[in-house]
Formats: C-alpha cells, structure tokens, sequence
C-alpha cells in the first residue's frame, strides 16, 4: 500500500507534519484492515448478520487514533491560520504607522508600564506617566512608541528632554513616520519651520496617505515661505479624508495671496468654508472672499495661517462633580502665577485679536501671550467691573480708580472707558451632555431670554454653540436675537463632557473675528463644570481666554445644594482667573435671575488700556492690582489677577 505525498504551500514544517500524519493514518488504516480479516478468518461467530466483520471500536482502535490524528491537524491548521491573521494585523498597522516594528517585541514588563502610563496620559496625569515610561524603557530600550509618548509627556510638563526621546525613536526605526511627525511639530512650535519642514518630509515620505502629517507640512512650508509647495500639499490632503482639518485650506489661502494667484486663493477659501462653515476664522474668509468677489482693495485684506482647537478622538472617562481628574486639574493651576510660561511666541494683530495656535496635531502649541493689544507699543487692556453692596456700579471716572501693574503705577494710561460704548462680541455654550438632562429644556429657554436682552443694536454680534463630547456651533455670529434662540433650539442632549475644550474654541472663536474697532469679548458657560473627554487642560483652557483677551462667565446648572464641589471650583477658577464670575443658582428657578444679574454685570464693566511702567517681553508673570474708592468709601472690583508678558519672537 502507498501512501500519496500531499503537497503544501504552508511552511516545511507544517508539510513535514502532514506528511507524518497521513503516513501513519494510512498504517493505521492498513493494521485495522489486517485485524479484521483476521478476526473474519479465526472466529466465524464474530461476523454480524450482514456479514461485515468485527471491528474494535476501544479506545486503542484504529479508528480512535485515526480522529486523534485528523484533531491533530485541524488544530495545526488553525494555529497557523491565527499566526498568519496576527502577521497580517500587525502588518497593517506598521503600514499604517500606528506603531513600530521593534515594538511588537516588547515584554510583558514593558507592555503592562506602557499601558499604566498611558491610561495615566488620557486622564491628564503626565507628571507621574513619566516614571512608567522611563521603565517601560528600561525593560525593552527599542520600545519605540515608549520613547515617543515619553516624549510628549516631558512636552506637556515642559520638559526640554522631549526632543531627544522623539530624536531616539527615530534613531531606533527610521520607518516609524510618528518620531518624525512629533520632531516636525516641537521645531514647528518653535518656529522653526525650515527644520520642521525637513522632518515633517521624512514622516510624509514614509505614510502619504496620512492626512494629518499632511496637514501638518502645510504649516511648516507656509512657515518658511514656500508657498507653491503649500498648495500643492494642501491639494493633497483635500484628495483624502480629511475631516477637522478645513483649515489646511486657509493656510493655502494666505500662500496663493503671497503668490498673487488670485484665483487659488478664492478657491481656497470657498473650499474652507464650505468644509467648516463655523470655523472661527470663517467671518475673516468671508470678508476676504467677499473682497476677491469684488476685485477691489484686495490687498488690504490679509489673511494668515492660524488654527482653533482641535478635537482628536478621545476614550470617555468617567467622571463625578469631585473625581481624581477634576481635582488634577485645579492643582495644575494653584501655582500658575510662579510657572514659567511656554515660549511660544504668538504674533497679535492690530485690532487686539491674538492669532489662535493650532492644538490639531500630537504636539500642540500654546498660547503664551497676555492680553496685549498692540504688539509694538505692548498696550495691556483689562476689563474689570465694581459693585457696592451687590449692586454693580456703573458711573465710576478714572479719578475713582487705582492700578498697579506688577507693583508700579502704569506708564500711561491711554483710554478709559464704560463697556456699554463698546460693540460687545458674546459666545454663549451651553452643555449638552447627559448629565444635564433632566433641565435641559428649561436652561434653553433661560438662556434664549438672556440673549434677547443682553445684545443692543446691530453693533452686537453672538453665536451659539453646544458642547458634549464635542463642540457644534448651532448659529454662527449675527445681530439676530431670533436667529440666536433658533440656534438655542436647535441644540439636543447627549454624550459625555468636553467642557476645557469648548471654551478654548469658543475664545479662539471670539477672537479670530476681524474687527475694525475695540470690542469686548464676552464668553457665558452653562454647565454642570464636569469635564470627562477634553484634550485641553484646564490651565490651558485659562490661558486661551487670557490670550483671546476674552472674559469668562459661569452659570452652574447644579441644582443640588451643599458643600462646593471640585466642579464647582473648575467654575469658579475659569472665570475668576478670566476676570469674569461664577453663579451658582442652586435651582432651575433661580437660573433666570442669575442670566439677568449677569447681564447686568457684564453690562457695566470698563475697559481701562494702560502702558506698563518697566515693560519687558520675557514672559514673566504680572500681577494687576485695581482698587476703586468713592467719597472714602471702597467698593468692590472683579478684575482678573494678572498675565503673562509676552515673548519676543524670534527672528527667521
């Protein structure tokens, strides 16, 4: 008897295997045949009535080792279909370039700190992921996505070693594009856009088909002035999936302008605001394309890359109105006042309005400027209001106020004046997420009846926008207060909370509007001050309004009563640090009282704009001290604490 040689195209071993098992089910076959005639030709009597012999069917039979066998193969079969299923997995994404090669090699021991360390990061911690990841290191040094998260965990906390751990990932797997992608954004940070460019090229080169690398080259040619290559990128990144990142559009925008190429430029901007009609920069695209539609003045209007907040995917975590989260954001800003500040230099326009940073990519930018004004003559502007016994006070003359800036009497003070002969720029952001469910209708009807009496005139502009775990602008900019609650209506109720990452796209949003005169900027919050999906901080979220020059209001939708919690201090930090209040109504009842007192308050506020005495662009804190005294008698004032000086920025 032979037995036929099966062939394979799995692996020798795998062949060796299959030979051996049909070899030995074929003598296996051959042994039961033989004992079977055997048993016919020795013992009549075991024949059954249809007169096929007897055949042992226990548990030494052939037939029992016969299915061991088949068993045996299956099994084989399916370890190695699993083996090539992970191959192929892990293949797609070193393809991909969710992480490295080397990395798949990593121990248990590296892995379980690995993961320690990130679930640490998610949650804001990246202080004490740092050790996690220095020991993920230690136990398996290729760890390249180990160095890299250890790299923006150093960035998050200022730390200068993140550039050599982007630097020794990149030595360990110069095919991981994400080494190159971060070291492209830190010299991007920097503005150093000729070193950002090269690296931002390595990362593209490795994975083209990756928008946000992409992306990210926009910024970085655009930067150093190589304008044609800027559009040609931003077409790249428009032939892809590229949601959230309408604003590669704007900065291809602003390179066409550089060019003279008129009609590039408009097709841009019509491209970006029909991708993100409610962008913060899209009031400053419609002007500009309104001007391009025109062909007249063209050059007057000018327009400059710059980027609001982004929102990457995030892991919901759950959270409570006092939770380990919370109160690891409110420690990270007790000691703001002696942090040194990032030294970023943000560039500010003459109308007051800071350029917003781009936070769309791994490693963002911050805003490290104060509230300047005017960048050449560093003109500081503060708003500040004053009540006497509860009642706010809206007749006050300089005579009856007293400033200090960082301990000295200002320079000079070039204006003076009540914010009711100032066009008022309002955002209202009311939370949508579940935890306020159960009141929602009514603060939406509360906060539609504080619209219609806080805008006056058509020098007024507001929008409307809601936020859960991501933030949806309802009705962009408009004099309309009808507009403005059908922008209210239109809101609905779900998902978890991004409260840090609202406001910080609410001041860039407020900010980013093209003005043509001083304006206060005005930002009312509705919510519960939870937070359980941002990517921004909460310290940052307070330097974005410091920054955007834009005065924060809370509104607390908690109705429960008794001792704060650290929700409520989240409230009473963001707009105290602003130089805005925090309401606390305690009941759905007393919500309407609350949103007419606040009109009240924001209605009569001043806007005092000074010269600092021994100004100096360091970046070093400054305190603000205002007093305010009437016939001997002292009153109250509800200004923010200080700011940041700005940083010189470099020279190209």
């Amino acid at each position: 008897m032979s037995c036929v040689r099966v062939s394979s195209r799995l692996s020798p071993r795998f062949n060796r295997c299959t030979n051996i098992a049909l070899i030995f089910t074929c003598v296996v076959a051959f042994c039961l045949l033989r004992n079977g005639v055997a048993h016919a030709q020795g013992d009549s009597s075991a024949a059954s009535t249809n007169g096929i012999p007897f055949m042992n069917a226990g548990p030494d039979s052939g037939f029992a080792q016969m299915d061991f066998a088949q068993i045996y193969l299956d099994n084989e079969n399916k370890r190695l279909k699993a083996r090539a299923d992970e191959q192929a997995r892990r293949k797609r994404m070193v393809d991909s370039g969710t992480v490295s090669a080397l990395d798949f090699e990593a121990s248990n021991k590296a892995v379980e700190e690995f993961n320690r360390a990130s679930t640490l990061m998610k949650a804001q911690h990246s202080k004490d992921a740092i050790p996690h990841l220095q020991k993920a290191i230690a136990a398996y040094p290729k760890f390249v996505s180990a160095y890299n998260t250890l790299g923006l965990a150093y960035l998050d906390t200022d730390d200068p070693r993140a550039k050599e751990e982007f630097e020794a990932a990149a030595k360990l797997d110069d095919k991981f594009p994400g080494s190159f992608l971060n070291l492209g954004l830190l010299a991007m940070s920097a503005k150093d856009f000729p070193t950002a460019q090269v690296e931002l090229e390595k990362a593209a080169s490795l994975n083209p088909k990756d928008p946000k690398i992409l992306s990210a080259l926009v910024y970085a040619e655009s930067g150093d002035r190589q304008y044609q290559q800027t559009l040609e990128t931003a077409q790249r990144v428009h032939a892809l999936e590229h949601r959230g990142m309408a604003n590669v559009h704007y900065v291809a925008a602003a390179a066409a302008m550089s060019l003279n190429d008129l009609d590039a430029m408009q097709r841009e901007l019509t491209t970006f605001l029909g991708e993100d009609p409610t962008n913060a920069l899209a009031p400053t695209a419609h002007r500009n394309l309104d001007a391009l539609l025109q062909r007249n003045n063209v050059a007057a209007h000018t327009v400059g890359p710059a980027g609001q907040p982004g929102a990457l995917g995030s892991q919901t975590v759950k959270t409570f109105p006092n939770s380990d989260r919370l109160a690891a954001q409110l420690n990270a800003v007790k000691d703001e006042t002696n942090a040194a500040p990032s030294t970023d230099a943000n560039t500010t326009a003459s109308n007051g309005s800071p350029a917003a940073p781009d936070n769309s990519f791994a490693v963002a930018t911050r805003a490290g400027n104060s509230f300047t004004i005017r960048k050449v003559v560093d003109e500081t502007a503060l708003f500040f209001a004053v009540s006497n016994h509860g009642k706010m006070v809206s007749d006050l003359s300089l005579a009856d106020v007293q400033l200090r800036d960082d301990g000295k009497p200002p320079q000079k003070i070039s204006l003076f004046l009540p914010q009711s002969k100032l066009p008022l720029r309002l955002g209202l952001l009311i939370d949508t997420s579940g935890s306020v469910h159960e009141r929602f209708s009514f603060e939406k009807r509360a906060a539609g009846k504080f619209l219609e009496k806080v805008l006056n005139g058509t020098s007024d502009l507001g929008f409307v926008a809601g936020f859960s775990d991501e933030t949806t602008v309802t009705q962009d900019f408009t004099a309309t207060a009808a507009d403005l609650g059908k922008g209210i209506d239109t809101l609905t109720n779900r998902g978890g909370t991004a409260l840090f990452d609202a406001v910080s796209l609410a001041c860039w949003k407020l900010a980013a509007y093209p003005e043509q005169e001083r304006v206060a900027r005005v930002l009312v919050v509705l919510t519960d001050g939870e937070d359980n999906s941002s990517h921004r901080s909460l310290k940052q979220a307070i330097q974005d309004a410091e920054t955007a020059g834009v005065t924060v209001y809370t509104l607390s939708t908690r109705e429960v009563a008794g001792d704060r919690t650290d929700a409520d201090r989240i409230l009473e930090v963001l707009a105290e640090r602003s130089g805005g209040e925090s309401m606390f109504p305690g009941d759905i009842l007393s919500l309407d009282k609350s949103l007419e007192r606040l009109r009240e308050l924001i209605r009569s506020r001043y806007l005092i704009a000074y010269k600092a005495a021994d100004f100096q662009p360091d970046g070093k804190y400054r305190t603000v001290h205002i007093t305010a005294e009437r016939d001997g008698q002292k009153m109250r004032v509800h200004a923010r604490k200080g700011y940041f000086a700005r940083v010189e920025a470099p020279h190209n």
